[in-house]
């Protein structure tokens, strides 16, 4: 498609974009009294509308039928987390017995890690991406502490090339191989936060197990923003949040992956509690665990049902529009977004510089150079809402549910303005 920088090329897009409909489906913060362009859904999702009334049901229930609300809401909470696992199956490209809702994101990685990360004294290592995001890296950190090793010598980074602002596959792939019988653990994000790579999962997985390695994927920034395929992958375990392209609230409950050869196993390691032992007989109150043939083996307490609500709301919208197509919309999206930043690029005294390959999904991280925080100030101040990280990049993520092709256009016309404001 041959792109244009106007605003009537946009609004033209938006007319035949089947999904335009959507945006009103959600809330959007004002500034100065007009609605925000948010690039932020790639850190908080906006809230759907819907969501309320889902929240409002439980709360209802919970007034009208106290403890009873448990088996007899119209929704009975007891297997609330049950509704959330057939879309979330479709998603991320899964068995609907190898989903579960739980926790939040680090909570889930660490427990899913006493299952996965079982060192030994000569297979003990893990290998990650250079610089993954901070929580993963405390996460690693402490639990090869916990077993006994050090950090500087169990966790191995893979690091980029000099010069370059992203991960080569083959670097990834030698570097396991280099590991080798030494490598227990492969853990890294799907989507990298700052550059908004999409990683190979599919390459990384054989190559992490074909050396003997279990391999697992922090899903944070790759959930209901690229395409998944984690059973056919052969992943043995995935987890991700749920309140960046998921919608579902900040801080909101976590989904986990678990593949099904390691389910239904009773000398799993594992850390167990009530929620995961066999349904039916959960309320007999056994002193010895027995756990349930699924995912579900690997929760620990009762379902959050208030958090999990809009989560619900929100994959009801997902489940009405199905992944293709979102992901048909974020690449003429972020492509058209593309094409705006070379564009105004063109025109201004300033250098933009998109260090997310193509590989991607949603986000353009992008390096202002010559511009400072006066100009993210002056973004924010103007209703776009975007992500500033040091030293002076910004992160956009026009997520296709809500954000539109005119979006784009105005962003531009924005950006112009101040550059321009700040460099005269």
């Amino acid at each position: 498609m041959e792109f244009q920088n106007t605003l009537g090329f946009a609004q033209e897009l938006d007319k035949k974009d089947v999904l335009a409909k959507y945006r009103k489906e959600f809330v959007y913060p004002k500034v100065n009294g007009e609605e925000v362009i948010y690039f932020t859904g790639n850190s908080l999702g906006l809230q759907p509308k819907r969501a309320k009334a889902f929240v409002d049901e439980i709360m209802t229930d919970w007034a009208e039928l106290g403890v009873e609300g448990h088996f007899y809401a119209d929704k009975p909470w007891w297997d609330y987390h049950e509704r959330l696992i057939p879309p979330l199956a479709k998603v991320v490209g899964a068995k609907p017995e190898e989903i579960t809702v739980m926790n939040t994101l680090s909570v889930n990685l660490h427990f899913l890690m006493v299952s996965f990360y079982t060192p030994t004294k000569n297979r003990y290592k893990i290998l990650c991406e250079e610089k993954a995001f901070p929580s993963d890296q405390y996460m690693l950190q402490s639990q090869v502490r916990f077993h006994g090793f050090a950090a500087e010598d169990a966790i191995v980074e893979v690091k980029k090339r000099e010069g370059e602002h992203f991960w080569r596959t083959k670097d990834i792939v030698a570097k396991i191989e280099e590991v080798g019988d030494e490598l227990a653990l492969v853990l890294i994000g799907g989507v990298n936060y700052y550059n908004g790579q999409v990683m190979d999962m599919e390459s990384i997985t054989k190559a992490g197990r074909r050396v003997g390695a279990n391999v697992g994927w922090d899903l944070a920034h790759a959930v209901g923003n690229v395409a998944l395929k984690l059973h056919d992958w052969n992943t043995d375990f995935a987890a991700w949040c749920s309140y960046k392209y998921m919608n579902s609230g900040p801080g909101n409950a976590s989904g986990v992956f678990v593949h099904e050869r390691h389910l239904d196993k009773k000398d799993i390691p594992r850390f167990e509690g009530w929620w995961g032992t066999k349904k039916e007989e959960r309320f007999l109150m056994k002193p010895h665990f027995e756990p349930m043939p699924n995912a579900d083996a690997w929760q620990v307490s009762n379902p959050p049902v208030l958090s999990m609500a809009p989560y619900l709301a929100s994959l009801e919208l997902f489940e009405e529009v199905g992944m293709p197509a979102l992901i048909e919309k974020q690449k003429t999206l972020t492509g058209y977004l593309e094409f705006v930043l070379k564009e105004i690029d063109a025109e201004v005294d300033s250098s933009f510089e998109i260090i997310t390959p193509k590989d991607r999904g949603c986000q353009l991280s992008v390096f202002l150079h010559g511009q400072g925080r006066a100009l993210f100030d002056y973004l924010m101040q103007n209703g776009v809402i975007v992500d500033w990280r040091e030293p002076n990049v910004i992160r956009l993520a026009p997520a296709p549910f809500y954000c539109s092709y005119e979006d784009m256009y105005r962003f531009g016309q924005i950006l112009k303005e101040g550059i321009l404001k700040n460099t005269r």
